[in-house]
Parts: C-alpha cells; structure tokens; sequence
C-alpha cells in the first residue's frame, strides 16, 4: 500500500511544512525547495513527506480547489500520519465509492483565512487558552498551547496532533506540519 500511494504523487497537496514565521527565504519540506510565490498544490508535490497526502487529495478531486485564490490555512499531515492510522482506513478512503468521505476528511483539515503561528498563538490567548477554528468541511478544530511555542490541535473526538513546522508560506496561504491526521465526526 505504501509503494502505490508514494507513487501516486500527484500536483496537489494539503502539505508541507517549516520555516521562520518571517522569513523570505526559500523552505526546505520533505527534502525540496518550498516557494512563496507557488500555490499549495505547486509546491505539495514537492514534498516527500507529504505523497499520501497529495494521492488523497487528488483521489478526493480538491487539486482545483486548493489551487484556488484562498487564503487557505492547511494542517497537513505527514505519510507516517496516514500509517498510524487503524489499518485499512486509508486504502478504504482512498475507494471511489468513497470520494464523499474522503474529501470530508481532508477538508476539515484546511481552515478558510491565512492563520500562521502569530495568529493561532494571538487566537489562543485571546480564548482564554482556546482557538476554535471553523473548518472547510464545516466541523471544528480546537487549537491550543503545550509550551512555548508548542501549538497543538484537538479534533471533535479528542484526537490531538502536534504542530511539527510551522509557517510554509504559499501564494494562496500558510500551511502548518501535523505528526497526526485529524478526524471529524462523520
């Protein structure tokens, strides 16, 4: 299974992942070279890190959209992600028949607005320790602190997943590095 979604990297992504908040200089994700001026999906299928997300968002028919103009905020799950998921649930996902789930999964992953780490830690402080984050999929993310500088989000069931790079600034937003999938009620 793993073979066939790495070799399915496909122009697209909810990925990526690292960099100073202000930084113009040019990102490394996944061993290549992340750049401000491309979209989320141009600079995706760069990421090596990133190849089952990107089969998942082609399978899932969400290249155009995070092509689009946004902002979009994405929280973008690594492969090792995908791996610790139950068994089966990927590849059950990635079916045709169940497109519908799949791009509910991957777009409550993504956040209308650009929110990089300045602005989710501002959120944060401004709720007393809490950020709710209204996602595409309309369900909810819980973003909170761990630390310093350790942002870590809570879907609706009580998983949590930890920030893991910060800030990869794209043309049409900000995407953030998740060591974990996030999983709405469905």
């Amino acid at each position: 299974m793993k073979r066939i979604l790495s070799t399915a990297s496909f122009a697209v992504a909810l990925a990526i992942g690292a960099a100073p908040a202000a930084s113009a200089q040019t990102v490394m994700v996944g061993g290549e070279a992340m750049y401000r001026t491309k979209d989320i999906v141009d600079n995706a299928v760069k990421s090596a890190d990133h190849t089952t997300l990107v089969a998942a968002v082609k399978a899932a028919d969400l290249v155009e959209t995070l092509k689009g103009a946004g902002p979009y905020t994405v929280f973008a799950p690594v492969n090792d992600a995908f791996e610790n998921l139950p068994d089966g649930t990927v590849a059950t996902l990635l079916k045709p028949e169940n497109k519908a789930s799949l791009a509910k999964v991957l777009t409550y992953h993504v956040v209308p607005g650009k929110y990089d780490a300045a602005a989710l830690e501002k959120m944060i402080r401004k709720g007393n320790g809490r950020a709710i984050l209204k996602t595409a999929s309309g369900g909810t993310l819980t973003a909170s602190m761990n630390g310093a500088r350790n942002i870590v989000v809570t879907d609706e069931s009580g998983g949590t997943s930890r920030i893991s790079t910060y800030n990869v600034y794209q043309s049409n937003g900000v995407i953030h590095v998740l060591d974990r999938v996030l999983l709405p009620k469905m």
